[in-house]
């Protein structure tokens, strides 16, 4: 026995695992510290599992559109970074009409919701148009070519937009009703984390609701376990994956009008970290999974968030917040490590015999 474990050992193995313990030792080490220093108080670390969730939210939603498309079609849309950023760059226009009429103001929820669709139907027609024009042609090609071309439609979106809107960095107006915090006890809630973190779950679970019992959403999931069965059954491919992109794009616009009012500038650049992040979250969710796309989200946004000020602070690093993207994906790794088909596991197609 012990010579069959030691053939199937590799020294990759063992330096996989040294590094993978390391980094748990410095986590622990570092957790053990924090905790001991009492530097932080209970409301502190409340207010950034807070704000941890408030991210989560919105990378699930972004998230979405990556695990709707690999579990359909098996491929990594690297431009839904661009669906995502197409939407609020072009709202933020409206949002700044809205203000400059008072409207804003006046109507709070009617002007988000006017935001929120155009920010939707924006990026909604930006997916479907790079499936019709950049995928489609492609879509029986081996999977390194739609890869490298979703990577050219990416660089493609970016600077389109950049053309339309120029380089320059455009800011939402600050909506009144959204200011300030609601204060309960000793605990204080900022309203608009509440606004997003509630709008995120909602969101998400309309999305589930409609891959898992809508008509459409059945024949979404009889389209990924078999796209030439699922042809002979009836169902219009074509327009299902048309309906994956879409519904997709409609949720990365609406995760773009939530990241708005946390973050309230927009540039033509803007997708490319969240993106990642989103794509980060479906991988360590289990990619293909939606529910996993939604549970990775949300713990990738509270490591984001708690991880910096748990793990490194009681190290001794100074500002370690500026490390809050190193957590991230070092803990992605820690992880994959262990479990590399992600949390709740990937989603694939079994081969009937």
């Amino acid at each position: 026995m012990f010579r069959t474990w030691r053939q199937k050992i590799t020294l990759t193995d063992i330096l996989v695992w040294v590094i993978g313990l390391s980094i748990a030792a410095v986590v622990i080490w570092g957790t053990i510290s924090t905790l001991q220093s009492g530097k932080y108080s209970a409301e502190s670390w409340f207010d950034l599992v807070v704000k941890g969730l408030a991210l989560g939210g919105v990378y699930a939603l972004i998230a979405m559109g990556y695990t709707l498309v690999y579990g359909i079609l098996r491929m990594i849309n690297f431009a839904h970074s661009e669906v995502f950023m197409s939407g609020p760059f072009t709202a933020v226009f409206l949002a700044n009409a809205l203000n400059n009429s008072g409207f804003l103001n006046r109507y709070p929820l009617l002007g988000i919701l006017a935001v929120a669709v155009l920010s939707m139907a924006v990026s909604m027609s930006v997916a479907v148009l790079v499936e019709r024009v950049a995928y489609r042609p492609l879509r029986n090609a081996p999977r390194l070519v739609p890869l490298i071309t979703a990577i050219g439609a990416s660089f493609f979106l970016q600077y389109t937009f950049r053309g339309f809107y120029g380089s320059g960095f455009e800011a939402y107006p600050t909506i009144e009703a959204l200011n300030g915090a609601w204060q309960l006890g000793t605990v204080r809630l900022f309203k608009t984390q509440v606004v997003v973190i509630l709008a995120a779950i909602v969101m998400m679970f309309m999305l589930y609701a409609i891959v898992m019992w809508s008509k459409l959403g059945k024949a979404m999931r009889a389209v990924s376990e078999d796209k030439e069965a699922a042809a002979l059954m009836g169902i219009d491919v074509d327009g299902i994956i048309v309906f994956t992109f879409a519904l997709g794009g409609a949720a990365a616009g609406a995760g773009g009008v939530l990241y708005i009012l946390q973050f309230p500038v927009v540039h033509f650049y803007m997708g490319f970290i969240p993106g990642l992040k989103a794509f980060t979250s479906a991988v360590l969710g289990g990619i293909g999974n939606v529910p996993g796309a939604f549970l990775g989200a949300m713990v990738l946004g509270l490591l984001e968030s708690v991880g910096p000020n748990l793990f490194l602070d009681g190290l001794g690093i100074p500002v370690a917040s500026q490390l809050k993207d190193a957590i991230a994906f070092i803990i992605l790794v820690f992880i994959l490590i262990f479990r590399p088909s992600g949390i709740l596991g990937e989603r694939l197609t079994q081969t009937k015999v």
